[in-house]
Formats: C-alpha cells, sequence, structure tokens
C-alpha cells in the first residue's frame, strides 16, 4: 500500500498507527482507499484534512482546561453526586486519551477516532466486568441500585408456555415491543455475520439453548408456536433478510470517497456527502468456507459458541442481579456489544482468512475477554440459584448431538482424507 505523503494523512493511514495498513485482505489495503489517497494528495481537500489531522497537543490543552475548570468551581456537598460525576468523567477521559491515542481498527468510516473510542469502551467494560467479579451478587445489586435507584427489586418470574393453542387472540398476546427489539436485533446480527447460513445456524441454536435452559430460567419456557413461528420464522427471518439486504446494497454499491466538498455544488450536495461519511468506506463479503478445512470448521464453531454465550449471559445478568427486561441498561449493553462486535468480528474474519495477518485485532481480544467475563460472573452468581437438575431429554439431546458433532469432524477431516489419500496411492501404484 503507498504510504501517503501528506501529514494529515499519516496518523490514520500509515502502517505505524494501524496494524491493518499492509494485510492484503484489510478494508483498509483495498484499490479504492489508495485511488482516494493518491487523489487526495494530488488536490489536498482543506475540509477533509481539517477532520484526519492529527491535534494532540490541542486535545491535550482542551481536556486540562476542562479538568481545570471542574478544580476552580464550588465544591458539591453531596457525595452520591460527586461520585456519580466523577465516574462519569473518569469513563469520558479515558474514552477521550483512547480515540487519540489507541491503535486503529478495520473501519475507516465515520472516522477511525470514532473506532478507537468504540474500543476505549471495550476495555472500559472489561474493567467494571472485572470489578463486578470480584463483588458477590448481593453487593452488585447494591452497587447497581446506587447508579439507579430504582433497581434492586426481585424480579417475578414469567413464563411465556401458557395458553399454547395456537390462535389469533394468543399470537396477539405475545405481540409487544420485544418484537421490535428482536427484529432489531437480528438485522444488527446479520450486519455483523454477513452470511445467511451462519445466522440461520445461530437461530435455530438459540431456540435450542432455550429449550435447554428453561428449567433455570422461566423466561426461557415458550410455547413451540412462539419458538418457531414468531421468533424464527418471523421476527428471526425478518431481520436477517433486512440485515442480508442491506450488506448486498453496500456490498454492490459503487464508493466514491474522493470529491472534495468545495467542488460540490450546493447545499443539498453537501450535505449529501456529510451523511456519506456515516456509511461504510467499502465492503468486504465474508465467506467463513466452514467445511473448508478444520482450522475453517473449528473457528466457525467457537464463533457460534461465543455468539450463543454473549446472548445468555445478558438473560443470566439480568436474573442475577435484578435488572427488569425494559430497563435502559440492558440497551445500552446491547448497543455496546453491536459496536464491540462489528470490528471484532471483522478482524475475526480476517485473521482466520488472511495468512499474512499474523495478530489477533484488539477488538476482537477485548470482545472475547468481555464475554468471558460475563459467563464467569454468571457462573459465580449463579451458586445456589439453580438447585433444580437438566431434564434427562435436555441430556440425552446433547450428549448425542456433541457425540454427532465429533464424529463428523473425526470423518471429515481425519478418515475422509486419509482414505482419499489411500485410493490416490493406489490408483498410482496400478498405474
Amino acid at each position: 500500500m503507498t504510504t501517503p505523503q501528506d501529514p494529515f494523512l499519516e496518523r490514520s493511514y500509515t502502517s505505524s498507527s494501524s496494524i491493518y495498513a499492509q494485510s492484503p485482505g484489510s478494508e483498509l489495503d483495498t484499490p479504492l482507499l489508495e485511488k482516494d489517497i493518491q487523489q487526495l494528495q494530488q488536490q489536498p481537500d482543506p475540509a477533509i484534512e481539517a477532520v484526519l489531522r492529527p491535534r494532540t497537543l490541542t486535545a491535550l490543552t482542551v481536556l486540562l482546561l476542562c479538568l481545570l475548570y471542574v478544580a476552580v468551581t464550588p465544591d458539591i456537598d453531596s457525595t452520591e453526586t460527586n461520585v456519580k460525576l466523577g465516574i462519569t468523567a473518569a469513563i469520558a477521559c479515558f474514552v477521550f486519551i483512547g480515540m487519540l491515542q489507541f491503535r486503529d481498527g478495520p473501519f475507516v468510516r465515520p472516522h477511525v477516532a470514532f473506532w478507537r473510542a468504540v474500543l476505549s469502551l471495550s476495555v472500559l467494560y472489561q474493567m467494571a466486568l472485572v470489578f463486578f467479579l470480584f463483588l458477590n451478587k448481593h453487593q452488585a445489586r447494591q452497587m447497581l441500585k446506587f447508579v439507579y435507584p430504582e433497581l434492586g427489586v426481585p424480579l417475578p418470574d414469567r413464563s411465556y408456555a401458557e395458553g399454547c393453542e395456537l390462535t389469533m387472540d394468543n399470537l396477539k398476546n405475545q405481540i409487544d415491543i420485544f418484537v421490535l427489539a428482536h427484529v432489531l436485533g437480528w438485522y444488527a446480527k446479520a450486519l455483523i455475520l454477513r452470511d445467511y447460513w451462519f445466522c440461520w445456524i445461530l437461530s435455530i441454536m438459540f431456540e435450542v439453548m432455550e429449550y435447554s435452559l428453561q428449567h433455570q430460567l422461566a423466561n426461557f419456557a415458550e410455547c413451540w408456536w412462539d419458538h418457531w413461528i414468531l421468533d424464527v420464522l418471523t421476527c428471526n427471518w425478518l431481520g436477517i433478510y433486512l440485515g442480508m439486504k442491506t450488506c448486498e446494497y453496500f456490498e454492490v454499491k459503487h464508493y466514491s470517497w474522493a470529491g472534495h466538498l468545495r467542488h460540490i455544488k450546493g447545499i443539498k450536495g453537501k450535505a449529501k456527502r456529510a451523511v456519506q461519511q456515516f456509511t461504510p468506506h467499502d465492503w468486504t463479503r465474508f465467506e467463513w468456507k466452514t467445511t473448508s478445512s478444520f482450522k475453517h470448521w473449528m473457528a466457525v464453531i467457537a464463533l457460534l459458541v461465543v455468539f450463543l454465550q454473549c446472548e445468555l449471559n445478558c438473560f443470566y445478568l439480568k436474573y442475577l442481579v435484578w435488572i427488569p427486561p425494559e430497563h435502559p441498561l440492558l440497551t445500552y449493553r446491547l448497543i455496546l456489544i453491536f459496536f464491540f462486535a462489528l470490528p471484532a468480528t471483522r478482524e475475526a474474519y480476517q485473521y482466520l482468512v488472511d495468512k499474512n495477518t499474523k495478530r489477533f485485532g484488539p477488538h476482537a481480544w477485548v470482545i472475547l475477554a468481555n464475554i468471558f467475563t460475563e459467563t464467569l460472573i454468571c457462573i459465580k452468581y449463579g451458586r445456589g440459584e439453580f438447585p433444580e437438575p437438566a431434564p434427562l431429554s435436555v441430556v440425552v439431546f446433547w450428549i448425542v448431538f456433541t457425540s454427532s458433532l465429533v464424529l463428523y469432524t473425526v470423518w471429515k477431516f481425519w478418515w475422509l482424507p486419509k482414505t482419499r489419500k489411500q485410493k490416490a496411492g493406489g490408483a498410482k501404484k496400478d498405474e
């Protein structure tokens, strides 16, 4: 990739600031981007220069002035208010520093600093999870109650497996705001995974997990038509379909980012170009090639497990620390996980398919730590919460399923290649 000469581009596109700059499969290393950079070098646009030029000293000055303002303002007597403001300011300060100093990720739109901020939030989330890991569940509930006074109240057990006759009245009773959330959730997953089959397998497996764990969480108990008609064939399908159509649109769309704002006539044209800044610079189709090799097979299984565990963590955490389903804290987590997962999955895909990529990306690394730490918290807080053993049918199913998966893996990646090799060797001897 051609190294840009303009100083304002060096911070964003050179190999010193991004581990992806010289990776052949990276979204940063495309002919389109090279063409854009060359055009920017030939005809620098003041508007783009203003956005991309590093201003670390200016940013430091602004940060210090803000802290100076806090230091000279009158004290607030409320300890609770001071603690909340201090935590908020510490988070903002860390994200601000991360935007300036963290490595670039695989995405450049709307700005590389935005994705550095996402990585900063992911690191902060990991630090918060580690903190909660050292608390017990009662202390965790009180800590959340300190931030959100309405929390700290035991949740009522709610089962959706009542009145399971397939009637219009029963169907209408199950339709609420969470149906829209369901569709949006699978739309987001489609944007993250960019593969129909992957999304469908994940969709079906999550329903299987609900069947398997409904003896622990009552809200996993649903009517059969709720599982397969409302969830899989309606909400999940609609979300996956719309998400994949969005992926296809970005994939075939012609991207032209080199247009200078000063050369665009009219306010409408300039506004359109400004909005385009929030769409992808280019788009990479994910081809997971699940059974092409043992490495791909295990990577896809691992990714499925990670996604399923991330989904389950949400349900277990809200049950264990008493967060109602409609509380905004859960919405914040889902939004954060979505933005964490977008670059993380791109980095994981890059690591899987590109032989020249020797390093696991920071977004993927941190989100794996997030999900694993969430799982540890669920295990710790769940002690004594689920005394009922798993039904025999569930145990038998998972034994059969796991055994079948292992047998298929052995057959596909050891026995079948060995047999083909022996046949090929025998054919050569006959010749």
